[in-house]
């Protein structure tokens, strides 16, 4: 982010919201061995991160390997969650699932619930705990609306587990209570398991819903027992219980862990199918076509969701099933898992258009949501399970590059909705599938590659899932908070990489604390320390309802979604995904300003200007302006270009106003692209 200040030099506040920019990998390797061998965190984020880096080196855990694709996934990744906050002004940032609008979104938020667990998941490890507090605090005040179903109180425990943060845990407790009751509406009292239709379970087209209509459709309906929604009730449970002992309230804690066991009891007993080993769903309606309680015919790859909440015990009856994800006549495609096995009558039979582009469906595609459940899932079970079945590490490190791989279209980084299972090609290929947040990658990383496996005591857990060879030869991790602690994780197969010695170290707040020769298990005592606390400064400048303050206008390009899109609370720089206000390619003075239909104090704003090389290039110069006694005057005239892909955050005494313009002299022959304009009081 480039500063620039005006009149004044008055601090400056620490947020900001522009995304990563047009993202490809670097060319070449960064030098991060330097003498101290220790990661350079500015040259590391200046590579993937261009002039938007600064927002990066205080907030994100640095790492690299010795595999070059999973770092640059892993670095994309974070643009990617970045570019998926959107400041909603006084409500604070949320994660968005797209990064521009769909037709099933909670309005006016542009919400969705079913990835929150990725969410909150990927943000527990950033150092700036803002934007994961925000959200679960938008969610349990009235954000979640249940549109599909979620594991958001297992994963709010699971950010404790991470921070350490008693008070936030335990803030929302009575609100997830009532979320998990409503949940009643769904459960099967005489069978002791919920049920959901596969398309609020944010899976359509699976064999439950595909055969509840003769094989004729599957977008709707298909209602079924489904160990996808058991087992996050089971989490969810399970997380209620902990966190009610927590607060003192034993009654509640023993209610919901009276809950949790019952699921496990019966989703062990009922929805385990001894004919394929596996579990699968059972329909949940009769009708000429499928007959309640009957199990459904065809292993999917939701089976495995019961090992990423720890539900199955460690018995080599119920490990077997993980030959099937082995197996390419069952669920292991070429590039990547299966949802469902290849022997199903209707594996991969498209059924629905958007115009002549394929819609989203869950019988066959790989789809990186389920995905990173399964790693999630093999992740635990070679970590503290005995029973492995035929799984081995190099089995989830090879399905772990699999996944990288399917982030890469060409030289390009854009994950999107699904991908063809033998190809790796994808499949929706709709404008809205670009740079798709339905997933989770970072914390495979850091929980599974590197093996941090965050826990509620005082106590570091380290278990890197590396086989002997095939793994990584390197790597480091540096910044990873870890109970108000920073932690260094440092793997060096022989010593040769970093000067430390050979094998797996870690450091806790910059001095070594354990060390080992080989792969292996460590356990370090680390007595947590208070965070930092959240600094939170609200942006003025957002129009969440079309239409209402602030309003819009501009010189140019007055398209109504355009003006609105510059003050929507979202900034990326993604080409495939226009965002913001453009100008037209005028040499004349360009300008956009808002009306906030009071008078408000303003003493900042931040400019994202969009760049391509081609049609939009930041202004060559530019200038804020306040309406005041009747007239534009100027408040911040700096000198020099603003950033391009990056923010450019200009400060002047604060003042009062009900209007703010920005003027901007365009570079010849460009557009301007304005892509997101903020304000503050300070």
């Amino acid at each position: 982010m480039r500063k620039i200040h005006a009149l004044a030099a008055l601090p400056l506040a620490a947020l900001m919201l522009a995304a990563a920019g047009p993202y490809s990998p670097p060319q070449g390797e960064v030098s991060t061995a330097a003498a101290s061998r220790d990661l350079d965190r500015v040259a590391i984020a200046k590579a993937h991160f261009g002039n938007d880096a600064e927002w990066f080196e205080d907030r994100i855990p640095f790492f690299e390997s010795s595999d070059s694709r999973i770092d640059a996934v892993y670095y994309y990744r974070w643009g990617l969650f970045r570019a998926h906050q959107r400041d909603l002004g006084a409500h604070g940032y949320i994660t968005t699932e797209f990064a521009d609008d769909v037709g099933w979104q909670r309005e006016p938020y542009a919400s969705l619930n079913d990835a929150s667990g990725f969410h909150i998941a990927e943000g527990r490890w950033l150092n700036d705990r803002r934007f994961t507090d925000d959200y679960i605090n938008f969610m349990y005040e009235g954000g979640n609306d249940r549109h599909f179903t979620d594991h958001m109180a297992d994963s709010v425990w699971g950010r404790y587990l991470v921070d350490g943060d008693r008070e936030a845990l335990l803030r929302h407790l009575k609100v997830m209570r009532h979320i998990y009751r409503l949940w009643d509406e769904k459960f099967d009292f005489t069978k002791g398991l919920y049920f959901v239709e596969p398309l609020l379970d944010a899976t359509e087209y699976t064999v439950s819903s595909i055969d509840a209509s003769g094989g004729k459709d599957g977008f709707r309906g298909g209602d079924a027992f489904r160990p996808s929604v058991n087992s996050y009730m089971f989490a969810n449970a399970r997380a209620l219980s902990k966190m009610a002992a927590m607060a003192g309230d034993m009654a509640m804690a023993d209610e919901y862990a009276q809950r949790a066991e019952a699921l496990r009891e019966r989703v062990l007993a009922d929805l385990w199918n001894p004919r394929l080993e596996h579990f699968t769903d059972r329909h949940q309606i009769t009708n000429e076509h499928v007959k309640y309680w009957d199990p459904i015919r065809n292993r999917e790859l939701v089976g495995y969701l019961p090992w990423m909440f720890e539900l199955v015990p460690d018995d080599p009856g119920f490990a077997k099933a993980w030959a099937h994800l082995l197996d390419p006549q069952s669920l292991a495609g070429k590039a990547g898992m299966r949802t469902v096995e290849q022997n199903y009558e209707y594996y991969m039979r498209q059924y629905r258009y958007l115009g002549p582009a394929p819609e989203c469906q869950w019988n066959g595609p790989i789809w990186p949501y389920q995905t990173t459940q399964v790693l999630t899932a093999m992740a635990n079970l070679l970590d503290h399970y005995d029973q492995h079945g035929p799984v081995t590490r190099a089995d989830w490190m090879r399905m772990l590059r699999q996944y990288t791989q399917l982030h890469y279209q060409g030289d390009k980084i854009d994950l999107e909705e699904d991908y063809h299972p033998e190809t790796g090609a994808p499949i929706v290929g709709l404008d809205r599938s670009h740079h798709y947040f339905h997933s989770g990658y970072i914390d495979l990383i850091l929980t599974g590659l590197v093996g941090i496996r965050p826990r509620e005591d005082d106590v570091l857990e380290l278990n890197p899932l590396l086989p002997s060879d095939g793994g990584v030869d390197w790597f480091r991790v540096e910044r990873v908070p870890y109970h108000g602690r920073q932690v260094t994780v440092t793997w060096d197969a022989d010593g040769s990489r970093y000067g430390r010695g050979k094998g797996l170290s870690v450091e806790v707040d910059g001095a070594e604390v354990a060390r080992r020769a080989d792969l292996g298990r460590l356990q370090i005592p680390v007595a947590r320390k208070a965070n930092a606390p959240i600094t939170r400064e609200a942006n003025l400048a957002v129009q969440l309802v079309r239409g209402n303050f602030p309003r819009p206008s501009a010189s140019s390009g007055t398209d109504t979604e355009k003006l609105h899109d510059a003050v929507d609370g979202r900034t990326w720089f993604y080409p495939e995904l226009p965002n913001g206000w453009d100008s037209d390619s005028s040499a004349k003075t360009q300008w956009y300003a808002l009306d906030f239909g009071r008078e408000v104090t303003l003493g900042s704003a931040e400019l994202a200007f969009f760049e391509d090389g081609k049609r939009f290039a930041a202004p060559r110069q530019f200038a804020v302006q306040a309406w005041r006694d009747g007239r534009w005057q100027p408040v911040a005239s700096p000198t020099g270009r603003p950033s391009a892909n990056g923010v450019t955050r200009v400060s002047w005494p604060a003042l009062k106003t009900q209007r703010i313009r920005v003027t901007m002299v365009s570079t010849k022959g460009r557009a301007i692209r304005l892509a997101e304009v903020k304000a503050f009081a300070r």
